[in-house]
């Protein structure tokens, strides 16, 4: 009788867990379909995507410095170019992403350099990646979540994985509003999950069917009292003609 006591008692236990991860799962498919929508709502895949940054970065040791960048995307072929108007002495330089390949322009030396899309861009706290649309569905795995608040907002906060090396940041948390389903805060960390970066994005516009952040904020969290604001203006979606994506224009608008 004990023996059989004890093979019920460890069949009950063995079908506890197995409803303990089958409800995971369903919360965690849950959680994906949230990043899947993230992703298709930031992503201008019937038009074409275009405006202009102001950047504020601050840095203890050198100060501020404001940075204009006039931004064109294209997110259908993961295309964007990047063009520097201030300040003066950057002006010029360009950044053009075609698929998996992405080249700087110097307009002093004429020549293009191959870059990669988890550098800082042009020494502010942001990356060359912050400019393009997101890919929260495909570059990582959920990890785990639960429910909060971030200031006035109820948030599912979610810890990610990455898939692959194709992001900045192998490990990150983002605090998603339940209602919207808007990114508001997102925290990023290396390997041994040290926290490098914090990323804030208060404010957001509806351009069409995409929601977009228009002001951002990145901070250093290695560096106490460096970080960058990007305010985004003059948006608009009318088609961009294909040579602009071209290295051939970046060269053109410098002559």
């Amino acid at each position: 009788m004990k023996k059989i006591t004890r093979i019920f008692v460890l069949l009950l236990l063995v079908l506890a867990a197995a409803l303990a991860v089958g409800a995971q799962d369903k919360d965690f498919t849950h959680i994906e379909a949230i990043l899947k929508r993230l992703d298709e709502q930031s992503r201008f895949d019937r038009t074409d995507f275009s405006a202009l940054l102001t950047m504020i970065v601050e840095n203890p040791e050198s100060g501020i410095e404001k940075m204009v960048v006039r931004q064109f995307r294209r997110d259908d072929g993961e295309r964007f170019l990047l063009l520097i108007q201030e300040p003066i002495t950057e002006k010029g330089q360009g950044y053009l992403l075609e698929g998996d390949n992405l080249w700087f322009y110097d307009p002093s030396s004429r020549q293009f350099a191959h870059t990669s899309l988890k550098e800082t861009f042009q020494g502010s706290d942001a990356r060359n990646a912050d400019f393009g649309s997101t890919s929260y569905s495909d570059s990582y795995e959920v990890e785990g979540y639960m429910e909060g608040v971030l200031g006035s907002f109820d948030v599912y906060i979610i810890d990610l994985k990455a898939v692959d090396d194709t992001v900045p940041f192998p490990y990150a948390k983002i605090w998603v509003t339940k209602d919207s389903e808007l990114v508001l805060k997102a925290e990023e960390y290396s390997l041994t999950y040290r926290l490098m970066r914090t990323s804030l994005f208060p404010k957001y516009t509806k351009v069409g069917d995409v929601f977009i952040p228009v002001q951002l904020i990145f901070l250093d969290e290695l560096v106490e009292g460096q970080k960058t604001q990007i305010s985004v203006s003059e948006i608009s979606v009318s088609d961009i003609p294909d040579h602009v994506f071209t290295k051939a224009y970046i060269e053109r608008v410098n002559r």
